[in-house]
């Protein structure tokens, strides 16, 4: 059975057409001590998640990018919403996220259940994200729903090609070979999921930027991306200052996180103290 989920996932790769190398990306460099803070689904403590008071408040803080869960209504319109349903968001409303069209989505309120003061909140569109980030940092596109072009279009109207990264598993291959062919200079963030399907992400995708998770890092890990001209971007595991030391001497590059005020209080700490 592993052998046959190993072959059911490797002989894509193969066939793989039209993925070039991304090595010539140049990327601004991180804002904190060396490494790029990513917050995830914006600095969300005590405010709606995927909100743009969310991803305000983390610009404000001084990530280096801020990340969207990218799905698409009923009408086509690209939002950010974590969960493929609205369930969870609001009391009496349940159903898919692309059952609904926009302004039925702006009907939601996904801020009273934070707080008081959040009432009101909406799902922000993807261009209204872009709009607040041109010019202040970067996005982490967590492609859950969306179609490629679409978002390409976006990107480029915002000048924000350079500034995106573009995460999806690396066995999503499609998604991959739409991105190659429709904007080359997009930077693809494959995230390997199985540890021995790294070398296989590198050689045939030729990434830029790899993702990862806590558990399947390691300083074997870092090295193998760093020796292919890619770096490594990790989703944290927990909020804490042992993890994030411990991650950084092993050599990744930026960590998503939920707390990315705590992350960069502790990386311009760590700067001024070295």
């Amino acid at each position: 059975m592993k052998k046959i989920l190993y072959l059911s996932v490797l002989v894509p790769f193969v066939f793989l057409p039209g993925c070039s190398s991304q090595k010539q990306t140049e990327l601004n460099p991180p804002k904190n001590g060396g490494i790029y803070v990513v917050a995830h689904r914006g600095a969300h403590r005590g405010i709606p998640e995927n909100s743009l008071p969310a991803y305000r408040k983390a610009i404000e803080l001084g990530v280096d990018f801020i990340e969207i869960d990218v799905r698409t209504t009923k009408d086509g319109v690209l939002v950010s919403v974590h969960n493929d349903d609205v369930d969870s968001y609001a009391k009496d409303v349940t159903g898919k996220v692309n059952d609904f069209t926009l302004n039925e989505l702006r009907t939601i309120d996904i801020g009273s259940r934070v707080g008081a003061e959040w009432a009101g909140t909406q799902i922000p569109t993807v261009e209204e994200i872009l709009e607040l980030c041109q010019g202040k940092c970067g996005v982490y596109l967590d492609m859950k729903e969306a179609p490629v072009a679409k978002l390409v279009k976006l990107l480029k109207k915002y000048n924000m090609v350079n500034d995106a990264f573009w995460y999806s598993p690396s066995i999503r291959l499609p998604v991959f070979r739409k991105l190659a062919k429709e904007c080359p200079r997009c930077i693809a963030m494959p995230d390997p999921i199985y540890k021995w399907l790294l070398p296989v992400t590198l050689q045939m995708l030729h990434p830029a930027v790899v993702a990862t998770t806590r558990d399947a890092f390691s300083p074997d890990f870092a090295r193998a991306c760093h020796e292919a001209g890619a770096i490594v971007i990790m989703d944290e595991d927990e909020s804490s200052e042992n993890e994030w030391q411990q991650v950084i001497e092993w050599g990744v590059d930026g960590i998503q996180t939920d707390d990315p005020e705590g992350l960069i209080n502790f990386l311009r700490r760590r700067k001024s103290e070295n």
